[in-house]
């Protein structure tokens, strides 16, 4: 939910993450380059939660893990307002970059392995709070317990391990401790997916009551569309490392431009069994080491033309609110 604040908390432009591809043996040199996060660009409102969607490996995790800088840009801009000044995470040195962490912090997909075993949950909550100095002792005890309580846990629940509960509480744990720093940007990466059906729905309304409560900006990254429709005010769909297609999401679900959109949306589980499929997308999704020529995309498309082979398209806009890359997605049609 946006807040309609005029200035974005955060502004990616062009950011680019590439990984070198090294050959085998005992002399090694770089062979290829994996380009998992290619020309990059959108802003976030205060407030507003977007989605990042696309089949495995089109790099969506690799965008949303660069953007908090636990992964290195390999160029590009992350710029992020914070107490009115505004800062590039991708230029600052980490020494710079420590007091922003606090503003900055994720959610991870699997709730049992993102839990250190050996910690109690108050340790594990808390320490973030040792880390940065912002707390200690019985107030840093406090703040647990009342975080703890603000995710739908209690506060006796502060001296056991994680082996003590479910996959549901474990993540509310992993909910407790990216919040206690109390920060104004949260990743939430495929953040319920690990959960029973149930349990996803209590997780997802838990985060917006906090959104709204706490005044937080979510970057969500799911595969789930149902839960993106459900959670996200835009949605920018993502295929071989680069943004395709970005969009308010009742626009993109009621009236996808983009091919590539259109084959997720066809994909989604339909309640009417007399429902068919009105484009099935073929053929395996793209090496981002070894990308086609032209569109990547083109190999699977059922509207590829001869340009779509040649020349790769670019993110325009096709109205204030909506950006696609297709050559041809004003002859596609609604």
């Amino acid at each position: 939910m946006t807040t309609g604040q005029s200035q974005p908390l955060l502004q990616v432009k062009d950011l680019c993450k590439y990984f070198p591809v090294m050959s085998k043996g005992f002399f090694k040199k770089q062979v290829g380059t994996v380009r998992a996060a290619d020309q990059i660009s959108f802003d976030l409102m205060p407030g507003e939660t977007l989605g990042l969607v696309g089949e495995s490996g089109c790099g969506k995790t690799t965008t949303a893990r660069t953007i908090l800088r636990a992964l290195q840009p390999t160029s590009g801009e992350i710029l992020f307002r914070s107490n009115g000044q505004c800062h590039d995470l991708a230029t600052l040195s980490d020494a710079r970059l420590k007091p922003l962490r606090t503003q900055m912090q994720m959610i991870f997909q699997d709730p049992f392995s993102s839990l250190n075993p050996r910690m109690s949950v108050g340790d594990i909550v808390g320490e973030p709070l040792g880390i940065h100095g912002l707390a200690s002792g019985e107030e840093r005890s406090d703040r647990v317990e009342q975080m703890l309580v603000k995710v739908g846990l209690r506060g006796e629940h502060m001296n056991r391990y994680p082996h003590a509960f479910s996959g549901g509480q474990r993540q509310r744990i992993g909910i407790a401790r990216a919040l206690i720093m109390n920060p104004s940007l949260v990743v939430a990466d495929e953040a319920v997916s690990a959960l029973d059906v149930s349990v996803q729905a209590q997780v997802i309304n838990l985060l917006e009551d906090l959104q709204d409560e706490l005044n937080l900006t979510y970057i969500f990254v799911a595969h789930d569309l149902s839960v993106v429709r459900h959670i996200c005010d835009r949605v920018a769909v993502m295929y071989a490392g680069r943004i395709v297609e970005l969009a308010e999401t009742t626009d993109l679900f009621d009236n996808p431009k983009h091919p590539y959109t259109r084959g997720l949306m066809s994909a989604v589980p339909h309640p009417d069994p007399d429902h068919t499929m009105n484009f099935e997308m073929s053929g395996e999704v793209a090496d981002p080491s070894d990308l086609p020529p032209g569109c990547p995309f083109h190999p699977r498309c059922p509207y590829v033309q001869d340009d779509c082979k040649a020349q790769r398209p670019v993110l325009e806009s096709l109205t204030d609110t909506r950006q696609a890359a297709c050559h041809h997605v004003a002859e596609i049609g609604d």
